[in-house]
């Protein structure tokens, strides 16, 4: 029989309701393999519009729907950490409130997972408001070797594509607190803890940037994230002194150059120009239902919400 495994989507009240339906219905209803169970943790208070979508998502659901309410905004780590125990499975698949799985993902990476992986991720693809054709392509090295070199660089995962081992996340210790920088930060420490690890090259997501996307790149709060991400890999001895070194000049200047100056070095720098899609990636999600499903977890005293296009950091 195939893995059961559990899809782990992440929604707080800065999602669109639409964005949500159609990420819901890419990863779930279209699968050519879907996962067996969604757990959907719910960060805080979301508003009305919000909220309706969560319910109809679930009552229409083709699989079973566990949502967990927080009661207050926790940000996105703890949030991941709170829906990974919930979650019935020991293989999670990660999903953002605002992508789009292609139809075949995790027919292609389960079995990888099937083989003795720990974390299996893919390249995604770029796409905005109303964008018919496909955007800039994102390739990850699919080499051990060259995953591990990558690392010590960049994260050499695309964050929203990735499937894992339970047990090897929390092995490595879990989601930890680090804004925009999280998923990054837990993929070091898999690698250092010796997870197996790969990627397949083919594009398995649709990535929605938007205008302020390569703004939230950078800023002083995402330069101070930066900086602690880089104490913590040398502190756990991931990278060499010079490695780090580096790492403040090039990854440090990249958040506080111009937004014009940081689009240009990331398109050309991490991404390649992609093909037309064939069709639109923006459609109807259809017709969506009604249904509660509560679940709570206890959780720290209520925080800002430091997610602004939350995890949505790649370079």
């Amino acid at each position: 029989m195939s893995t059961p495994f559990s899809l782990l989507l992440p929604v707080y009240r800065g999602d669109r309701a639409d964005h949500l339906a159609r990420s819901f219905q890419s990863t779930v209803h279209e699968q050519v393999r879907r996962p067996s169970e969604v757990v959907v943790v719910q960060d805080g208070h979301v508003g009305p519009e919000l909220a309706s979508a969560l319910e109809r998502l679930e009552s229409a659901s083709p699989v079973p729907v566990r949502r967990l309410r927080l009661k207050h905004n926790v940000g996105l780590a703890q949030a991941l950490q709170c829906g990974l125990s919930a979650c019935s499975h020991e293989v999670v698949a990660r999903m953002d409130a605002d992508d789009i799985s292609l139809p075949h993902r995790f027919a292609v990476q389960l079995p990888l997972v099937e083989a003795g992986a720990d974390l299996v991720g893919a390249g995604m693809r770029e796409f905005g408001e109303s964008t018919p054709v496909a955007g800039l392509l994102r390739v990850p090295p699919t080499d051990p070797a060259g995953i591990a070199v990558e690392a010590r660089l960049r994260s050499p995962f695309n964050h929203p594509t990735v499937v894992y081992r339970r047990s090897a996340v929390l092995q490595a210790g879990g989601y930890r607190e680090l804004p925009l920088l999280e998923d990054y930060w837990l993929f070091t420490r898999m690698i250092e803890s010796g997870s197996v690890v790969a990627n397949l090259p083919e594009p398995l997501v649709l990535y929605r940037v938007d205008a302020g996307s390569y703004q939230r790149r950078g800023g002083l709060r995402l330069l101070r994230s930066e900086l602690g991400l880089q104490r913590r890999l040398r502190a756990e001895g991931f990278t060499s002194r010079a490695e780090m070194a580096r790492n403040i000049a090039v990854r440090g200047g990249y958040r506080v150059i111009p937004v014009g100056l940081r689009k240009s070095l990331y398109r050309n720098r991490f991404t390649i120009e992609a093909g037309t899609l064939g069709e639109t990636v923006e459609r109807e999600a259809g017709p969506l239902g009604h249904r509660q499903d509560t679940q709570s977890c206890t959780r720290p005293e209520p925080r800002l919400d430091t997610r602004p296009g939350a995890g949505r950091e790649l370079a």
